[in-house]
């Protein structure tokens, strides 16, 4: 596992170790950085369920402002914090070890880009895309990434379907949030 390019391309990551975390492929990663490449520089990035932290990290890479890492785990804590200090942005990051549903409800923080790739089998994109939705701004970006027989997410009325990818088992959704002037003139 690698970043892909930016500023800390080529920079090795690790990975926790355990079944309970199965890190993003390169190929997938790839793929969903450049569906949004340029929308990417500035922004505000949530990594929920951050596991290794490499969604967040290739974001700050490609120019992200800033990343806020969230994951239960403190195998999956320790191992975002040895990555962030492997690739120098530590400035830019903020680690939070706590349960992603109780971060997302209680944050006050809107973000611009929520990267979601939670536990596969528990149905967790459908149940907490209703208060990630709350958390991003008008116009901003929800990546889900879930199992392909889950089927697609449950889009929250506020946002968007841009596309789907399918990659083998995975599938990953590029939600928008809807600007109030667009929904009002669809």
């Amino acid at each position: 596992m690698r970043v892909i390019t930016g500023t800390a391309r080529g920079r090795k990551l690790t990975a926790p170790e355990g079944l309970d975390v199965r890190p993003t492929t390169d190929k997938v990663k790839e793929a969903v950085f450049s569906a949004i490449q340029f929308e990417i520089a500035g922004t505000y990035v949530l990594d929920l369920f951050a596991g290794s932290g490499q969604m967040g990290i290739e974001a700050i890479s490609r120019g992200a402002s800033r990343a806020v890492f969230v994951d239960s785990s403190q195998r999956a804590i320790r191992c975002i914090n040895n990555n962030i200090r492997a690739v120098g942005f530590e400035r830019q990051s903020e680690v939070i070890s706590r349960d992603s549903y109780d971060y997302i409800k209680l944050t006050r923080n809107i973000f611009d880009i929520v990267i979601l790739d939670p536990p596969y089998r528990h149905n967790h994109v459908d149940n907490i895309l209703p208060f990630v939705a709350e958390k991003v701004r008008d116009g901003g970006i929800i990546i889900c990434e879930y199992e392909a027989e889950a089927g697609e997410p449950v889009i929250p009325d506020s946002c968007s379907l841009r596309k789907t990818y399918h990659y083998g088992k995975i599938n990953i959704s590029i939600i928008c949030k809807s600007s109030p002037e667009v929904s009002e003139n669809a």
